[in-house]
Formats: C-alpha cells, structure tokens, sequence
C-alpha cells in the first residue's frame, strides 16, 4: 500500500476535475448511440446487418486493446495530454467515417478502429485520475467516471435520430458530430491534472468495511497478469459486456421488429438504455462500497437472467423498457464496479494501468455479442444469453475465494 497520504488542502479542486471528466465521458459514450445510425448504414453503404453491426465492434475491440496502453500512457505523460490525444484521434475518426461510404472497410477504419483508439485512450485516463483523487469514495467515483461515457448516447441517439439523419444524411451527421466531439474532449482535458503521490482528502479516515477484499500491497502490471484473479475478473467483465453489448448494438431495429414503432419512437428505447447505463455506473459503483464488489456483479448476472429470457415474450413497445432498462442499468454497473474491483484486488497504485489491459474483455465482449445477435434471429439469441447469464453466477465466488487471506487485509473505500 501507499506511504502516509498526502493532506489535499493545497490541491486542485478534484471535484471540478471529477465534473470535466464526466463531461469528457458523454462526448466518448456516444458511441452507444451506433443503433441509431445501423439502418443507415445497412442502406448507404448496402451491406447485410451483421456485417454493419460489425463496425460497433471494431470500434470497442480497438477501445479495449488501445486502454491498456492508455493506463501506461497516462503514468508517463499525464492526463491532460494523453485525454488531449484521445480527443483529437476520436473526433478525427468520426469526422473522416463521414467520408468513408460506400467503403464499408473504410468505415471499419474510420470510425471502428481510428475512432476506438481516441475512445481508450480518453475512457482509461479518468479512471486512472480519478481513483487517486478519490481514496475515500473508490466505487463511487469510478462509477461517476464511467458514468457520462453510459449517459452519452441519451444525447446523441434522438439528435441524430430527429433532427440530423433525415435532413443532412448519414455522411455529414457523422462530420458534424465528430467537430463536436472534438471540441468537447479536448476542452475538457484542459481540467485535468495528476494527483499527487498517496494523495488523501483533507480530514478523511478509513473506515474498516469487513465485506471487503483488499490486497495488502500494490501490485505491478507483470504481477497482476500471472494472478489468476486478474483473469477470473477479465471473464466477468467480458460476459457482462457480451450480455449489454448484444442489446444495444441492435436496440432500435430490435424494437422495430418486435413491436412495429417507427425508428423515430425506436430511437426512444436507445435512449432510455443508454440513461440506465449511465446511472448503472454510478449506482452500482456506489452499491459495490457496500456489499462488495462479488455480491454486486452476482446480482447484476441474476438480474440479466430474467431480462433477457422474458424479453422475447414482449410485443409491447412500453413494456420492453422495463428489462431493456435493467440490462442497461447492469451493462452500466459492470463499467462502475470492475475498476474499483481491480484496485481492491491489485492496490490502487497501478489500477489504471492493470484495468486498463483488463479493458481487452470489453473488446471479446463487445464482439462476440453484437455477431451473436446478428448471426440469428433475435430471440434465439436472446435465450442463449440468458443462459450465459446463468453460468456466469458463479464467478464472483471464485473471484472472493481466489484471494489468500494472508494477502488480504480491511480497508475501507468510505471515511468519516
């Protein structure tokens, strides 16, 4: 663990630094929103559903392999350059995917690969700021970190849907949100600073949680990937995320089919999954300081069960918000709950750098779901991830019993 912490009376303001990260999230969690604009590639570039779903993953396997660079990229030259970088990378692709069509491979570059880069750089600089500003509220605040990056498609998803895709076309929709894009992240970035060394907020005490699991030292990037605890919790975010990912790479059109709305009103149900996503990252991030990160991710597994069995059986539009919004809210809560997870199981020192290559499951998840999705029909595929559901409930009590209790020690994430 740290060395005596450092008093932060003299210190940048952190919750302002916490508000412009927040900021940045919703810029780079547009991405969610890719629903939206499926149709319309499907028909400007002419090209099947799965291989145009295939963009959105692309996007979040070059976000996932990029963020474990990123949390290194980070401790060398600091959070404002490397989430300057990201947002410069991240508009450019989304500006250039504007120019790609009918070159479907082109927009696998562009958007896909260019834009993924700039989302993992930009997403794993707060989590790495962030969970050193904030010692005394771990899930909380990497939960708030996460969160704008859920909430982002709630604002791009019925702009484009409404007001952008049907007067200016899909090209420049994607030019004029990558200016914006741009804009809004690098701006941003101009807040962000590193804390320092064993930073603790003023007048902040530890408070012993026994439900926590907490390693005794800090553990190096090396260390944690020759653990196989690193691994158990590299299988629990990437089933979580194939469950989510499935859902919302297909949210409207699956909407269309299963009760007939219009895209338009569709576009309400991206919406409200991407609003859940965002608040499932706080909730639960918050949820986690109190009943521990295994009980947490073993309710979100269970939860997902019943929402995606009973979702086939829906044909009402009104009613499908209701597991939609809890598949949401959990594919949010895994993003809030892992990174604090991480750093309670390998010391908060290098938890950017260790989740960051723990982001990599984020890549499988989010391509195995969308394929699997769009390889079938959509209720078939459901079922199926129902029951990946059921067989993932029992790895959070691997992940509590893989930690020897000689390497545990108590410690709280809240103080008084």
């Amino acid at each position: 663990m740290s060395s005596t912490p450092v008093a932060g009376s003299l210190s940048p303001n952190r919750w302002v630094i916490a508000i412009a990260a927040f900021c940045m999230q919703l810029a780079l969690g547009a991405v969610y929103a890719w629903s939206v604009f499926l149709n319309p590639v499907i028909s400007e570039y002419k090209v099947p559903r799965a291989q145009a779903n295939f963009t959105f993953s692309v996007a979040l396997l070059a976000l996932g392999v990029t963020a474990g660079f990123g949390g290194y990229l980070n401790n060398r030259f600091g959070p404002r350059a490397i989430a300057t970088v990201a947002g410069l990378i991240y508009g450019a692709g989304i500006i250039l995917a504007g120019f790609s069509a009918p070159h479907l491979p082109v927009l696998y570059l562009t958007y896909g690969i260019i834009g993924g880069i700039g989302l993992g750089l930009g997403y794993i600089v707060a989590l790495t700021m962030l969970i050193k500003w904030f010692p005394d509220r771990r899930g909380f605040i990497t939960g708030l970190a996460v969160a704008g990056f859920g909430g982002g498609a709630a604002l791009t998803g019925p702009v484009a849907a409404n007001f952008m895709l049907k007067p200016l076309g899909l090209n420049t929709t994607f030019i004029v949100l990558g200016i914006v894009y741009l804009v809004i992240v690098v701006g941003a970035a101009q807040f962000f600073r590193r804390a320092p060394d064993g930073y603790a907020p003023p007048n902040w005490t530890p408070v012993s949680r026994p439900q926590d699991i907490r390693s005794k030292r800090d553990y190096s990037l090396r260390e944690a990937l020759t653990s196989p605890r690193w691994y158990i919790l590299w299988f629990i975010l990437a089933l979580n995320v194939t469950a989510g990912a499935a859902l919302i790479s297909v949210a409207s059109p699956l909407a269309q089919k299963f009760t007939l709305v219009s895209a338009g009103v569709a576009s309400t149900l991206v919406v409200t999954i991407s609003i859940f996503n965002g608040a499932g990252r706080l909730f639960w991030g918050w949820v986690s300081d109190f009943i521990g990160r295994p009980y947490t991710f073993l309710a979100l597994f269970v939860i997902q069960i019943f929402c995606f069995a009973l979702t086939p059986l829906i044909g009402n539009f009104a009613l499908l918000f209701i597991p939609a919004s809890l598949i949401g809210l959990c594919y949010g809560g895994g993003f809030g709950t892992m990174p604090a997870f991480a750093a309670d199981f390998f010391g908060p020192k290098n938890a950017g750098t260790i989740y960051g290559a723990m982001l990599t499951a984020w890549s499988a998840g989010g391509i195995l779901g969308p394929l699997l999705i769009g390889a079938m029909d959509y209720k078939t595929a459901l079922y199926i991830i129902a029951g990946i559901m059921l067989l993932s409930c029992v790895l959070p009590f691997i992940a509590r019993a893989s930690v020897p209790q000689e390497e545990q020690t108590v410690e709280a994430v809240a103080g008084s």
